[in-house]
């Protein structure tokens, strides 16, 4: 049998890409292409009065649309439809489009966007959850509440009154830009059938088509999508794509060209969607001896005009805010407000790096209120096999959570070096301080989602007598695209030689569902073994046939078949025989969730999700006692993903990750003015950069998931989550305040080390 699970195999795509030869959409040439631009809105909220076309400009140059030119729907469908493709008589954030203008070059197409004038009514926005939360001004639905939960598991009352402490603190969280390296890039070509092909920088080609559907009012016959490829995405090209793919589809619907949107940078951060800011309360029950005897948790997060992805945002946040620890009484209450920015929407963690940073947080809290030390805490209250989540899931196996708090201790001696800097007094200027956090991701769609997708995936012979692998699954950098075809391979029984990734297209691969969720290798890489044993069957009645042997006789040893211990041919030969002969085949399946998994989504109560991935952070930090910067000097980390497939992979995720979540701990600040992103560009959006990434400790814990394949299970969000308040914690280790609020910045230590209250 091939062995390449396990192995650092290479990526398919990584010569390509160190070299140069990757070509992103702004460098494939198009032949007659036009260029797209839109006017948007410079208010975050009015009514559109009047639109002059300036008579100077020769105005049949261009071609331009707006929400009238829409022969379907106006809206995007995600969750709900209440997004619009193109303002109508309203604007609702800065930065909604309300004309788009298609020239054969950019400077004609920008020229023309100068020569359109919109006079606005300007009405009084809501730019604040707490201003949405008043209702002094309705803009979205009866409330301004888009989506709403509530989880209550045991009596909440009763766990108080069994608790010797009551702990309570308030915890807030900002806006976070995705800022992948290539911006929104999106074309559609007219097909020579009348249809359209949309391709570009997006995660989920099934999604955009979905929607364009409902917009063309048409079947798939007359739309494919294709993703071209992608310089990260990170959840920013999971929704918002479906916009830009309609604007250049319309604009090619109407002049009857190519037409290809390249945003800027600038563009790119004012309206593209973000990380959902938050506001969360917590109220802790707990014992002398640390027991947790009841968790009261609030979360408000902010959406955003439209809810776009906010209602599974939310819902993921929630149902992962109590964290991976025992407690018999629960009550989770999440709200989504309605605001007139542009709309939150996915982004990697996908609300769990919110609710972790103020769980993780209050728990050291909590354990500084009854003496006893972050360490202790949470190992007296995590959970094990047979234990149950605030969602009443009863964990069955591969639960990892005690075993990367031992491992990240371990590694670190972090209670001695935690007792060692508390009270400590600088050295050279620098006081020095550790922190831990300890969380868990659900991987999959929560509850019965996967039940409702049906992906599907599949494996197809190629003439050249390779198989691709056949999946809407897309790779924007994460490596799905060389870890499926490695399930694949060894399920077949061949090596990576022999192995392809179809190109994601609607007219050729299957729905697979979207890319996110933490899904991709522990489902569609589960669909890849189901299909492995049609794939060889078919093969080897070919062989059987052929030669006159038995099938049961045939195996596959170094791409080579045998009859026992007879050669046949190469693998590869065969292939092309049995192509020339037949043609093209392929073994397509569906994937079945586990027949156990319950779940009650009013009540957001059962198993949430088949299996948790689960992790331990624990950071190590300096802080310049003079100007109050804060470098992170190492991480460890230690993950439970159930199967490492390609070992050096799942390390580039878990370390570019935790930077990410780093970043939006320390330095990322998005303020706003009007309702618009004050930071739209790299000089003033500040990420880290190689001298900001700590040294690195990475530990890999293969917990394996019975219903993974070989034993895996998801990775993809997990490293966002919990990098922020092992940091915030290890800041409070160093300089004795707690700051409650991301990101954490050097004014906010000086604040706050100056405030008695806070001492």
């Amino acid at each position: 049998m091939a062995q390449n699970v396990g192995k650092s195999v290479r990526r398919l795509d990584g010569y390509d890409k160190v070299t140069g030869k990757t070509q992103y959409l702004d460098d494939i040439d198009i032949p007659g292409c036009w260029y797209a631009t839109a006017l948007r809105s410079d208010i975050p909220y009015g009514k559109i009065k009047k639109i002059t076309y300036d008579t100077n400009l020769n105005w049949d140059q261009v071609v331009t649309c707006d929400y009238k030119d829409i022969p379907g729907l106006n809206r995007t469908t995600f969750l709900t439809q209440d997004q619009l493709i193109l303002a109508d008589d309203t604007v609702r954030h800065p930065g909604e489009a309300i004309i788009l203008i298609a020239a054969p070059t950019k400077e004609l197409a920008e020229e023309a966007k100068k020569n359109i004038q919109i006079d606005f009514e300007e009405l009084t926005p809501v730019l604040t959850i707490d201003e949405s939360k008043k209702k002094e001004n309705i803009i979205w639905g009866d409330d301004n509440i888009q989506s709403k939960y509530h989880i209550i598991k045991g009596d909440i009352q009763k766990g108080f009154e069994e608790a010797d402490f009551i702990v309570e603190d308030r915890y807030e969280t900002g806006f976070h830009e995705h800022l992948y390296i290539e911006p929104n890039a999106i074309a559609a070509l007219p097909r020579e059938d009348g249809g359209i092909m949309v391709m570009g920088s997006l995660q989920c080609p099934y999604y955009v088509l979905k929607s364009l559907k409902i917009i063309f009012d048409c079947d798939e016959t007359k739309i494919n999508v294709r993703q071209t490829p992608m310089g990260g995405a990170f959840g920013g090209k999971e929704d918002y794509p479906s916009l830009t793919a309609a604007y250049v589809a319309l604009l090619t619907k109407k002049s009857g060209k190519p037409v290809k949107m390249v945003y800027s940078r600038e563009e790119d951060i004012q309206v593209t969607t973000k990380r959902h800011p938050s506001v969360m309360t917590h109220k802790t029950g707990v014992k002398k001896d640390g027991t947790l005897t009841a968790m009261q948790i609030d979360v408000d997060f902010e959406g955003g005009a439209y809810s776009t992805m906010s209602p599974v945002v939310l819902s993921r946040g929630v149902i992962h805010a109590a964290g991976p620890y025992k407690c018999e009484h629960v009550e989770s209450k999440a709200q989504c407000y309605a605001t007139n920015k542009v709309p939150s929407g996915a982004y990697r963690g996908f609300g769990v790096p919110q609710t972790c940073f103020a769980m993780e947080m209050h728990l050291d809290k909590v354990a500084e209120t009854i003496g006893m030390t972050p360490a202790e805490i949470r190992a007296k209250n995590c959970v094990h096999v047979g234990d149950t989540l605030s969602t009443t899931q009863k964990l069955r196996e591969s639960v990892a959570a005690e075993t990367c708090l031992n491992k990240a201790l371990e590694e670190t001696n972090f209670t001695q070096k935690w007792q060692e800097y508390k009270n400590q007094e600088p050295k050279n200027n620098v006081k020095k301080g550790i922190g831990i956090s300890l969380y868990m991701h659900g991987g999959a769609f929560t509850g019965s989602g996967e039940a409702i997708m049906k992906t599907e995936a599949g494996l197809r012979l190629n003439k050249d007598g390779t198989i691709s692998v056949l999946t809407g699954c897309t790779d924007m950098g994460q490596g799905a695209h060389t870890v499926l075809p490695q399930i694949a391979a060894d399920a077949l029984g061949v090596s990576m030689s022999l192995m392809r990734c179809e190109t994601p297209d609607t007219a050729i691969v299957p729905d697979s569902g979207p890319t996110v969720a933490s899904r991709t290798t522990m489902i569609i890489g589960k669909v890849m073994q189901k299909c492995a044993p049609g794939f060889i069957d078919k093969i080897f009645s070919f062989v059987a046939k052929k030669h006159d042997v038995k099938k049961e006789s045939l195996t596959i040893k170094d791409d080579v078949i045998y009859s026992h211990d007879e050669k046949i041919a190469a693998f590869t030969f065969v292939g092309q025989k049995y192509y020339e002969a037949h043609g093209e085949f392929r073994s397509i399946e569906r994937y079945e969730l586990p027949k156990w998994v319950k779940w009650d989504a009013a009540k957001h109560l059962g198993d949430a999700y088949p299996a948790y991935s689960w992790a331990c952070d624990v950071a190590e930090v300096s802080v310049d006692v003079d100007t109050y910067e804060v470098t992170v000097d190492k991480m460890t980390l230690a993950f439970d993903i159930g199967k490492a497939i390609n070992p050096l992979l799942l390390e580039g995720n878990i370390e570019g990750g935790t930077l990410q979540a780093l970043g939006w701990c320390l330095m990322e600040t998005s303020d706003f003015k009007n309702g618009k992103p004050t930071h739209d560009r790299l000089q003033t959006y500040i990420i880290p950069t190689v001298k900001d990434t700590p040294e690195w400790n990475t530990k890999i814990i293969e917990d394996e998931f019975s219903e993974g394949p070989r034993g895996a299970k998801g990775v993809g969000e997990l490293p966002l989550d919990g990098g922020a308040p092992a940091i915030a914690n290890a800041i409070y280790n160093a300089v004795g305040v707690r700051i409650t609020s991301l990101p954490i910045t050097p004014e906010k230590i000086f604040a706050s080390l100056n405030d008695p209250r806070l001492r």
